[in-house]
């Protein structure tokens, strides 16, 4: 008798465990996500990155300074500026003995700078026309990974490594635990913390010229339109709680090739990024630009400016050119549209 109750207690109990899985998991391994034929006939986004052009990632040699630093107009000579210790980058132009050249007459000490510093190898990537051209939501991923076997799984040894920033088509979504997983792969699930989809929207009232862009905050991610064909897709880095990106519709109204930014002077978040590339300023002081100082795409990081990788920002720099008419005077650019297409927990 006592073994039949204890067999009776045993399978009670791992009934219930078989149900408070199914609740956390929302579905059953064998009834999740869409089947591996339809997966191994589209195993990869029909999309096609941008190339890495070597020669704009290395044409200057960016250093970082981490300490109070000063600038003076020629060697030996008294400091024309001091700085204090901060976010700063600066471009080598010459190197004499224990002094190095930043700029026209402006001079630092060697020793206080870096190795070079290399910009992100990241690349966005240009998307395909016409219906059906994409047959599932496109992402990236944000973290080295392996998928879990299941929604709300852990990962899973034995899955395919993923490295960062690979692109992934998202098959199924399930809900666990107020959270989404993503199917990217056969048997393979993913937090929706650890990618960033490519959601397009439609043009929203207010956008009125042919090339636009949309920045969306929660994603991370910009999309670049022409009329209302998305035509390029990248990660973005767009303002910290602190320094939040504006949400709104703008303009471009003026961009430079490399642009000085700095500010936050002898305060602790103070910043000196020499030759910001490819800067469209849209926002009073906020502005579509390259990042050559890090690689942490698809996070918040920036005073406020939307982050992108050198190659991208060169990109969509040139991509809307045309949208500006310079025989008339007339330097407004694309609209900017910010918005967020969820809420950051």
């Amino acid at each position: 008798m006592r073994n039949l109750t204890a067999i009776l207690i045993c399978a009670a109990l791992l009934l219930l465990s078989s149900f408070g899985a199914l609740a956390q998991s929302a579905c059953l391994p064998a009834a999740c996500g869409i089947d591996d034929n339809t997966i191994a006939a589209h195993r990869w986004p029909n999309v096609r990155p941008l190339e890495i052009d070597e020669a704009l990632l290395g044409d200057r040699d960016y250093r970082q300074i981490e300490g109070p630093f000063a600038i003076h107009t020629a060697p030996d000579s008294e400091a024309s500026e001091t700085f204090g210790a901060g976010y700063t980058f600066v471009t080598v132009v010459e190197e004499h003995d224990d002094w190095t050249l930043i700029g026209e007459n402006q001079w630092v000490r060697s020793e206080l700078l870096s190795e070079r510093v290399a910009p992100s190898r990241f690349a966005g990537a240009l998307l395909p026309a016409g219906e059906g051209a994409l047959p599932f939501t496109v992402a990236w991923t944000l973290r080295h990974l392996r998928g879990a076997k299941t929604p709300g799984g852990p990962e899973a040894p034995d899955n395919p490594f993923r490295y960062r920033y690979t692109r992934v088509y998202i098959y199924d979504t399930v809900t666990v635990d107020g959270y989404d997983w993503y199917q990217i792969g056969v048997g393979q699930w993913v937090h929706q913390f650890k990618v960033a989809k490519i959601l397009p929207v439609a043009r929203p009232e207010g956008v009125d010229t042919h090339k636009w862009v949309s920045i969306d905050l929660y994603e991370q991610v910009a999309i670049a339109y022409e009329d209302d064909q998305p035509v390029f897709a990248t990660l973005i880095s767009s303002g910290l709680e602190e320094w939040p990106t504006n949400e709104g519709v703008f303009h471009v109204y003026v961009r430079f090739t490399r642009k000085l930014m700095s500010g936050a002077h002898y305060q602790p978040d103070f910043y000196y990024l020499q030759e910001v590339p490819w800067t469209m300023f849209y926002d009073d002081q906020i502005a579509l630009h390259g990042a050559y100082w890090h690689d942490g795409f698809g996070f918040r990081r920036s005073h406020g400016c939307v982050n992108m990788t050198v190659t991208d920002a060169h990109w969509l720099f040139e991509w809307a050119r045309s949208e500006y008419d310079w025989s008339n005077g007339d330097y407004v650019g694309p609209a900017v549209y910010v918005y967020s297409s969820g809420e950051y927990d």
